[in-house]
């Protein structure tokens, strides 16, 4: 099974990147073109079956934004479901 960046994934990364939040293409601005030290990251990008804001390869590092759909009882559930997955995969 692939782990990055699925194939079945690839329209729903395309239509988040195109419709970032404020908050996500405000960040997007310092990430972008390696500005972060010369870290490359990527955005919106798949990790097994879960597709996260910002991913820096080099690193291995996640960031995750926060929007007001992740702040009910199962979404943050389910939040901290998809954490312990992707920590797995360390």
């Amino acid at each position: 099974m692939k782990t990055f960046n699925r194939k079945i994934l690839k329209e729903k990364r395309k239509i988040l990147r195109n419709n970032p939040t404020q908050v996500e293409a405000f960040l997007w601005g310092y990430l972008r073109n390696s500005r972060c030290e010369g870290r490359k990251f990527r955005r919106q990008s798949s990790i097994k079956n879960y597709i996260v804001d910002f991913y820096c390869p080099e690193e291995k590092l996640v960031i995750e934004l926060d929007g007001d759909f992740h702040f009910d009882a199962k979404a943050m559930k389910d939040d901290e479901k998809e954490l312990r997955k992707l920590k797995r995969k360390e």
